[in-house]
């Protein structure tokens, strides 16, 4: 996938405020939602699929997704000594949380392993 922008003002809403092995990345694309290594695509409510280690507004995102049900891959890659532990979540919605945009979301947490 090839993701248009990383947002500095996404990362802070949907990912832990300190991780203690690495580091998170959360970037967008206007491109459909993939699959990650050949894994399945889920739909899922929104709470649960964003889940509770970030700091967004749950009743906002709530409201948000109304009924609508997120999409959802998660997968992990490996290499040249980086862990990633990918999810995509699609449609997504903007930092101020009022409206969903079309296109994927990618949180992407990297740690470096040790030689």
């Amino acid at each position: 996938m090839i993701l248009a922008s990383c947002d500095p003002a996404l990362a802070p809403l949907f990912t832990p405020p300190h991780p203690h092995l690495g580091r998170y990345e959360v970037c967008t694309s206007d491109a459909p939602i993939r699959a990650v290594n050949g894994g399945a695509i889920e739909a899922l409510e929104a709470l649960d699929a964003f889940g509770a280690a970030g700091t967004y507004d749950r009743p906002a995102l709530a409201r948000l997704y109304g009924g609508t049900r997120v999409q959802v891959a998660r997968g992990w890659t490996a290499g040249d000594g980086r862990l990633e532990s990918i999810t995509r979540l699609s449609p997504y919605p903007d930092p101020s949380l009022t409206r969903l945009l079309p296109g994927t979301m990618e949180i992407r947490f990297v740690a470096i392993l040790s030689p």
